[in-house]
């Protein structure tokens, strides 16, 4: 199997299943002498983790990385770094059932059409599992990111959205659905207990937001960093929509009200008055935050039946048991910002390579 790669300069290749031995992922092109332990990946993976809230799947995975290579005294080498998770708590029998059947709304049967063999314990490699070192190769991606900022938060659950007006970004460590706005959290708190009783799922959308990011990051014409956050989070497991900037609302807006007017502030810096592009012109950072939303489907893991077909070309119905989030989009959040982190990482050293004297702000000179 191809593409377990991502990035061009920042590079990541991850591997492994969700009920293998391990998963693991290797790191290229990270820059030298960068400090590099455990501790700075294992917080952000203790915020993906399952099993650390009643809302999410309840396997217990302690997810304790190790870095193998490409650090040497706490400081990175610039060679290849090796990061590794070994799984603890699987239970295969638990897909008994299910390994001749197709599961609606899964990758099974596609695997099995372009491969013609499958993993059926967990989804194999198509599980979220796999994710786990998305978020350890975002970590190190942070590192290079010095200065820059990096927060997601739940925006909506199922039809119900925040409250704009309401958003705090503590409030989203307040709750264990990362939402910034408290009312909103206590109402998808019930309608989530209420969801998971009766074996069901909901789908979310998250919003992720870098601050702090150079002007100048991404390139004409392929290059595009939009275009770069928008596969990235759309590789995510489950996301069915991206957005970045207004998004799909710019559609509504007349040319006066989408326009980011500018002005010139002290110092020759460049003052937008508003950001509905999301921090990215033509393909390129402005230097204003950077704003993207995507969109997760209800999980596909539901106790409900399910019209399907198995292996055999029979007719048959589903349901799937085993441990699973009612609503996969409340682990996704660090895992949308391991990607954006990934992106940036990627798109600053390439930047770095082709103008290393570019300014870090949006800032013009003098006459």
């Amino acid at each position: 199997m191809s593409h377990n790669s991502f990035g061009h300069l920042f590079r990541v290749t991850t591997w492994g299943e969700s009920h293998g031995a391990a998963i693991g992922c290797v790191v290229d092109g990270c820059p030298p002498r960068i400090a590099l332990t455990e501790a700075d990946i294992q917080p952000y993976l203790d915020l993906r983790r399952p099993g650390a809230s009643r809302f999410v799947t309840q396997r217990q995975e302690p997810d304790q990385v190790r870095i193998l290579s490409g650090t040497f005294e706490g400081l990175t080498t610039g060679t290849p770094i090796s990061l590794l998770i070994e799984n603890q708590d699987q239970r295969s029998k638990d897909y008994g059932e299910i390994k001749d059947r197709f599961r609606p709304g899964h990758a099974d049967l596609t695997y099995e059409l372009k491969y013609g063999i499958r993993d059926y314990r967990g989804g194999g490699r198509s599980s979220a599992r796999e994710t786990a070192m998305r978020v350890a190769a975002g970590a190190v991606a942070r590192k290079v990111l010095d200065g820059v900022t990096i927060r997601g938060a739940l925006v909506q659950m199922g039809d119900d959205r925040i409250d704009r007006a309401a958003w705090d970004w503590a409030a989203t460590a307040e709750n264990e659905f990362w939402c910034p706005d408290r009312a909103a959290a206590a109402r998808w708190e019930q309608r989530l207990l209420e969801a998971r009783k009766s074996g069901s799922s909901l789908g979310a959308v998250i919003e992720v937001v870098a601050e702090g990011v150079p002007p100048g990051l991404g390139a004409p014409i392929y290059g595009k960093l939009d275009a770069d956050i928008a596969a990235a989070l759309m590789g995510i497991n489950a996301v069915k929509g991206v957005e970045i900037g207004e998004g799909f609302a710019a559609a509504a807006l007349t040319g006066e009200a989408n326009a980011d007017e500018m002005r010139m502030g002290p110092d020759g810096r460049v003052i937008f008055g508003d950001n509905h592009a999301g921090g990215v012109l033509g393909g390129i950072s402005t230097g204003q935050p950077i704003v993207a939303r995507f969109a997760v489907k209800p999980t596909s893991s539901i106790l409900t039946p399910r019209r399907s077909v198995d292996r055999f070309g029979q007719e048959v119905e589903v349901l799937t048991r085993g441990r699973h989030d009612p609503c996969v989009g409340i682990r996704a959040v660090p895992v949308g910002e391991a990607m954006l982190a990934l992106v940036l990482a990627d798109h600053l050293l390439r930047h770095r390579a082709q103008n290393p004297d570019a300014p870090s702000e949006a800032r013009l000179p003098r006459n």
